[in-house]
């Protein structure tokens, strides 16, 4: 069950304005208390804003989640692993940060799991999270979401871990909540629909409505791609005009050079989060976010008669919903 669909029952209080909704932020930084202090600087209100609106703006929720999180960062400390500790991970390119933005400036995270080259859960999500925070340092300060290009070339069943699927859509939702602005599925074979089927119980319903179908054979599903990157600068294997491909010595250099940059921000006492926007805009960029999700709370019945199929799925999402997600 999905946590939009639970939140129908439950009800919690929504905040319709930015005193409201800064309240709400006052009530969940009341509620965490000291634990707020053993990371200096990562509770901000844009942090706060984050798991208020994963959450439908419930301050117990929210706070909840919150707490789950500073603990999970102070005991496997994200921010501390650097590009020697996974780089055998990279290798074939299964997942890096592209070069390039989206036109909305948000970061684009490749995923090639066809290119799986390890066995060990623990080694594959301890990647993922670098990649995350290496996204996140990346971002610009009007910006805190990133896109996710996942390219199924190569992918078969044998490719699948229910595990560390499991375990990566645990991290990223209960981690790193509101993070993801749009994943994209593309050309994923027909076989997929049976994983898809597998998957989608461990996605809540936020994060499912963000999942869009992209196939190069069919015009309408392929102008998410033109909608949302310049073409140009779009890797070919996408639909795009960038004949670049995926060089691992090269992308080791820019990661140890963000690797210093991250050490900077550590060593002078910052944190990513001290980038982020004014709380103000913040607040007035969320407002539309949370009527939609209040909207797509009352919409359960569109969202259970959707078509199963993957392709058709990605076709109706995007003729339907258009660029909903895209702020």
């Amino acid at each position: 069950m999905s946590y939009l669909r639970r939140s129908r029952k439950s009800a919690p209080a929504k905040a319709t304005s930015l005193e409201e909704q800064q309240a709400k932020i006052n009530e969940v930084r009341k509620l965490i208390g000291s634990l707020a202090d053993r990371i200096p600087n990562f509770c901000s209100d844009a942090c706060i804003s984050r798991y208020l609106r994963a959450r439908n703006w419930s301050a117990e929720k929210a706070s909840k989640m919150l707490k789950e999180t500073v603990k999970w960062r102070l005991e496997y400390k994200p921010e501390s692993i650097r590009w020697d500790d996974i780089s055998h991970e990279a290798e074939t390119g299964k997942i890096y940060r592209a070069d390039y933005v989206d036109k909305y400036g948000r970061a684009v995270l490749v995923m090639r799991p066809g290119f799986q080259n390890t066995t060990s859960t623990e080694g594959q999500i301890k990647y993922l999270v670098y990649c995350m925070e290496n996204a996140i340092l990346s971002l610009t300060a009007d910006q805190e979401q990133m896109v996710w290009l996942i390219d199924f070339q190569g992918w078969t069943m044998a490719s699948v871990s229910v595990k560390v699927t499991r375990e990566t859509a645990h991290v990223l939702q209960d981690y790193y909540p509101e993070r993801l602005g749009l994943g994209i599925l593309y050309n994923p074979p027909r076989i997929f629909e049976s994983f898809w089927k597998i998957v989608k119980p461990f996605l809540d319903h936020k994060t499912y409505k963000k999942v869009k179908f992209v196939y190069s054979d069919d015009t309408e599903s392929q102008k998410i791609m033109t909608d949302l990157f310049d073409v140009d600068k779009l890797e070919s294997a996408f639909g795009g005009r960038n004949p670049c491909v995926f060089d691992f010595d090269k992308y080791a250099e820019r990661m140890r050079e963000d690797d210093k940059k991250m050490d900077a921000f550590l060593n002078s006492g910052g944190s990513l989060l001290s980038q982020e926007k004014s709380l103000s805009s913040l607040l007035q960029k969320t407002e539309s976010s949370i009527s939609e999700a209040l909207s797509e709370a009352s919409s359960e019945d569109s969202f259970s008669s959707a078509t199963e199929s993957p392709k058709q799925e990605g076709i109706k999402s995007h003729s339907e919903n258009g660029m909903q997600e895209h702020h």
